[in-house]
């Protein structure tokens, strides 16, 4: 049974950019955004991105509960843009395979380079990339769901609030300064089934109390991602911020608490971006290897988190 159209597989097949949301232990949700070069079999009902090992923190979380899911709302840069500008969302089952061959790891490499160009060669550069061109993680999702038109704005429960308050922890003026040049926003929070929900939302001010949204948002309140960002063509010269917090919707007025404010801001060169992604993954991989972070990643298996029957991991704290 095909999962999604025609139509639909022109998208996923062709955003540059996407989100990717998964959950935290504490019921939250993180959204980053993405480049998934085009992975998406719509024959097999399955989608994909890569990520490098050095990225520890975000493959613990997708262990753990390995419910997913991506967001395709740019077109910008991409191939996609005769299928317009629909938001397209899938949700579905991470498999992460930690030590991908070879093999396939060189089929990779004509999609990356179809949507983030060729990578310079010679000894340094070689040297430079390896750890990030060879200590690649592939995620293969198993897609349950695709959204492919706006969807009822679904009824849930609130959540009780995070052990350390729900007010902001970061100057929503600040914040408010810094996303109002990111033209592509959204908020992700976790669904009723555990799967993570993406919705692309505006942002029309701000307040002591957060930042004021508009867009398809649940009433009550609950733990939620919010992210901003802005990219050029292969996804060079990237910007984004990326927020965990709190939001509250009462009597149709959502306001989103800052918790957590993480991101970037990449200069347009290309060279300059490799080299910046090339050091990191070579002393996280480092210090993954010293900390025993790899061989924490390899014993721990995916737990099968999405019956409808059984809730989602929680556990004390802020996420």
């Amino acid at each position: 049974m095909t999962l999604w159209s025609e139509t639909a597989q022109t998208v996923m097949a062709g955003d540059l950019v996407t989100v990717f949301a998964y959950g935290t232990p504490a019921g939250g949700v993180i959204a980053i955004p993405v480049s998934p070069t085009g992975l998406a079999d719509r024959a097999a009902g399955t989608i994909g991105v890569t990520t490098s090992l050095a990225f520890s923190h975000k493959l613990r979380h997708i262990l753990r509960d390995p419910r997913v899911a991506m967001a395709y709302h740019t077109r910008e840069h991409g191939f996609g843009a005769s299928a317009g500008d629909g938001f397209v969302l899938a949700q579905g089952v991470a498999a992460v395979g930690l030590t991908p061959s070879p093999a396939r790891l060189a089929a990779l490499a004509p999609q990356v380079a179809r949507f983030l160009g060729d990578t310079p060669a010679g000894p340094f550069w070689d040297w430079l990339l390896r750890e990030y061109h060879e200590q690649r993680v592939v995620i293969d999702i198993a897609v349950e769901r695709v959204t492919e038109a706006p969807a009822p704005v679904p009824v849930l429960a609130s959540q009780p609030p995070p052990s350390r308050g729900s007010t902001p922890r970061h100057d929503p003026a600040k914040l408010f300064r810094q996303v109002a040049r990111l033209p592509h926003r959204v908020l992700a929070y976790r669904g009723e089934d555990g799967f993570p929900v993406i919705v692309p939302v505006r942002v029309t001010g701000h307040s002591a109390a957060g930042l004021l949204l508009e867009g398809p948002l649940p009433a009550g309140a609950r733990r939620a991602a919010f992210t901003a960002h802005s990219f050029g063509p292969q996804a060079i010269g990237l910007s984004n911020r990326i927020c965990t917090g709190w939001l509250d919707v009462t009597a149709g007025v959502a306001v989103y608490a800052p918790h957590t404010v993480g991101g970037f801001t990449s200069p347009p060169l290309r060279r300059v971006q490799l080299a910046v992604n090339g050091a990191m993954a070579k002393n996280g991989i480092r210090r993954a290897r010293r900390d025993g972070t790899l061989e924490e990643l390899a014993r721990m298996t995916p737990v099968v988190a999405h019956h409808p029957d059984r809730p989602p991991n929680t556990a004390p704290g802020d996420g």
